[in-house]
């Protein structure tokens, strides 16, 4: 009996990629960051980027990011081959996102000639009419990672205090009252972040994917499960596929609660996967 061929829908990757994308979790070691991107307080790795896009989507493809940043995304999406659109509150990181864009064009060539990497500097609460305004196509794939609530105002994480010892690096992403990092009321902050990813719905194609990237939060000698809640909350309007966790073995122990009470060092995100349905 002849063996069936495989037939690719999603993406361009063989089996034995596929299988190895598959696992529920995953170390990344990203290489070190560039210099005028460190000012970002919490930028994830333009390689990590791209092993999603590459799962999730097609060449010429596109991907949207509607809290971009320094232009993770876009640069991943460039070195894959994709079309990619971000929307970026801050005009410093969207300016920084374009200039990084343009440095990669440069190094990929007349390979991404043809691609078209948007950045546009808005509110992602604001997408529907940042869609309708720039004639926005149809998004495939969706990669973002939110604010952790407004846990870059504590003063005592260890990030903040390394980060406070150098003049030119950003301790919070704005002082924008948009700013989702800015609101201190937990249930608001996850209702606006929720409303967010709900409004972008009408301008994704039908079973296009999100992953968002986030972790759950201690502060005041608690946890709020951010990623459950988010998970909870969309999984009304998005079905919520599945999980894929990211961790981070490289990063020092701090000897949190020693001696007194159990503190975990948390050094895992949740990569959560929904599907437009």
């Amino acid at each position: 009996m002849a063996k069936r061929p495989f037939v690719n829908r999603l993406n361009n990757l063989d089996p034995k990629t596929w299988l190895k994308f598959q696992k529920s979790w995953f170390v990344h070691a990203p290489p070190p960051r560039k210099k005028g991107v460190f000012r970002h307080p919490a930028k994830f790795p333009e390689t990590l980027a791209q092993e999603f896009i590459e799962f999730f989507t097609k060449r010429d493809q596109v991907v949207f990011d509607p809290m971009v940043g320094t232009g993770s995304t876009l640069v991943a999406a460039l070195r894959s081959g994709r079309h990619s659109i971000g929307i970026e509150l801050n005009k410093t990181y969207a300016d920084i996102a374009n200039q990084f864009v343009e440095v990669e064009r440069k190094a990929l060539g007349e390979a991404v000639e043809h691609l078209t990497c948007q950045v546009i500097h808005g509110n992602a609460a604001d997408s529907p009419g940042l869609f309708d305004e720039h004639q926005l196509p149809l998004i495939n794939y969706v990669l973002t990672s939110p604010p952790y609530w407004d846990m870059l105002h504590a003063k005592g994480a260890q990030t903040q205090k390394k980060r406070r010892t150098s003049l030119d690096l950003d301790l919070q992403y704005s002082d924008d009252p948009e700013d989702l990092g800015n609101i201190h009321d937990y249930d608001e902050f996850i209702s606006q972040l929720v409303n967010i990813y709900i409004g972008i719905k009408p301008y994704l194609k039908p079973r296009a994917y999100l992953t968002i990237i986030v972790k759950n939060i201690k502060k005041g000698g608690k946890i709020y499960p951010l990623a459950w809640d988010l998970a909870r909350e969309l999984r009304k309007t998005y079905t919520l596929k599945d999980e894929k966790i990211w961790c981070q073995d490289d990063v020092r122990l701090a000897p949190y609660g020693l001696g007194n009470a159990w503190v975990s060092n948390t050094f895992h995100h949740y990569c959560l996967q929904f599907r437009n349905e």
